[in-house]
């Protein structure tokens, strides 16, 4: 942590950032660790088609989270109020609420949902991993105090900890049930395990029922933009999984469900670092040299991953999981490859929310996720797997140009870091394509 310190400018606060995220890095890497090694115990013990139906139980609850999401996370971090006990029960009084409504509304849509997807199972699933949607309205925001003040130790060991309860469950029910409730079970225990260990053993004031006027007005207030935002979050991050979940059978869907988990983990470890990390940097008016080198160093460290997934994961796949899962190789490839546009500016739009710019916040996150939606859709109508792949790399490209507004608007864009890591991309994302190309033909064959 101290030769990071040293890179970033040695002075307090990003010595507060560099703890934070080695922090983040280490919870993030030994929580991808677990979900790895879960994984290839439950590719044995059940069948792919149960990770396609899981793919849309989560398109669901995930769609329920940031259909609702008023920006709670972010208002604390950002607020001048963001320590006052008043602020933050209002807070968790609004959490509390919304997350009993994500549950009701869950149940309500398991039967139509199921009916759209023609999968029947999903109106019986669907109502049990819901109930962590209800469990989590009741997270302390001692959590989000923790991210506030870069406080990252003990909340990740406390998310491991949960993380570890809900697999081991998991993986007992599968072995006696042999059933996709198994997965669903067990998600909601974990969930339930980190509130009882975050309401036990984070330090702080226990929340109590509250709603202060100003403090609730302020957090709509700031919230509209953000709710807004995650609407289309929403599409960004679970559209290919709700689009091919119509144009995949289950099997293709769950093999898709696999590449994506190994090709994703840089750009998911990334998002974590920036989304705890960047709003105090930002905040605090760290100098503009420093902010430099965390973003030279993060761009580096996510797109050489990117880069080494992307020659790497058809060995991968092929060392770690039986030969039903063989087409997640070429997966791997393309989304690696086509994720490295997204990684490039990662760092910008976080000195938004910083400032308290929610609306060009929505701004980008609307464009972006328009765009990838629509090339998603039209790729994966005239191009099946491939297409939609294709599409939703080719959205990332064209978005980077509105995020570049953002940046701009707020003083942050580095138009050499950007051209630099462009050109890294093309010419290394082209070799690991070319190199594949065989095991790309054969899955798109395959998935066709």
């Amino acid at each position: 942590m101290t030769r990071i310190s040293q890179f970033l400018g040695g002075n307090r606060l990003m010595a507060r950032v560099a703890r934070s995220a080695s922090w983040i890095v280490l919870g993030y890497g030994a929580s991808q660790a677990i979900r790895l090694a879960s994984n290839l115990i439950l590719t044995r013990l059940l069948f792919p088609e149960a990770f396609g139906l899981m793919a849309l139980v989560g398109v669901v609850t995930v769609g329920l989270t940031l259909f609702s999401d008023v920006g709670i996370a972010p208002s604390i971090a950002q607020s001048k109020r963001g320590d006052d006990p008043d602020f933050l029960n209002t807070a968790w009084t609004i959490q509390v609420i919304r997350g009993a409504l994500l549950w009701i509304v869950a149940c309500l849509l398991a039967y139509p949902i199921a009916a759209f997807y023609d999968q029947p199972e999903l109106a019986q699933y669907l109502p049990i991993a819901a109930l962590s949607l209800l469990i989590a309205g009741f997270n302390p925001t001692r959590i989000e105090t923790a991210h506030r003040h870069l406080l990252m130790g003990r909340l990740t060991a406390l998310d491991l900890l949960s993380q570890v309860i809900g697999i081991v469950i998991m993986i007992l029910l599968a072995i006696a049930l042999k059933s996709v409730a198994a997965l669903a079970i067990g998600g909601v225990a974990g969930v339930a395990a980190k509130l009882m260990l975050t309401h036990f053993f984070l330090p702080g004031e226990r929340n109590r029922f509250r709603l202060e006027r100003p403090a609730f007005n302020e957090l709509i207030t700031f919230g509209k933009w953000i709710f807004l935002s995650t609407v289309f979050w929403f599409f960004a991050s679970q559209g290919d999984k709700a689009i091919l979940g119509k144009f995949l059978t289950l099997e293709n869907l769950g093999i898709y469900n696999i590449g994506f988990f190994l090709a994703s983990f840089p750009l998911l470890l990334g998002q974590n670092v920036t989304s705890r990390v960047m709003i105090p940097v930002y905040r605090e008016g760290a100098a503009p040299a420093r902010v430099q080198r965390l973003r030279y160093g993060l761009s580096s460290g996510l797109t050489g991953l990117l880069i080494l997934m992307a020659f790497a994961g058809p060995w991968l796949v092929e060392v770690l999981y039986d030969a039903r899962y063989l087409s997640s190789g070429a997966i791997v490839v393309v989304l690696s490859v086509g994720l490295i546009p997204q990684v490039i500016g990662m760092t910008y739009d976080q000195a938004a929310l910083a400032a308290g710019d929610s609306r060009r916040f929505f701004v980008y996150n609307a464009i972006r996720s328009s765009l990838q939606v629509g090339l998603l859709l039209v790729g994966a109508f005239y191009a099946g797997l491939i297409g939609a792949v294709v599409g939703m790399s080719l959205s990332m490209v064209l978005a980077h140009f509105v995020l570049i507004w953002l940046a701009r608007a707020h003083h942050v864009w580095d138009a050499r870091h950007d051209m630099l890591f462009a050109l890294l991309a093309v010419v290394a994302g082209g070799a690991a394509v070319w190199l594949h190309r065989d095991g790309i033909q054969a899955m798109i064959l395959a998935t066709g």
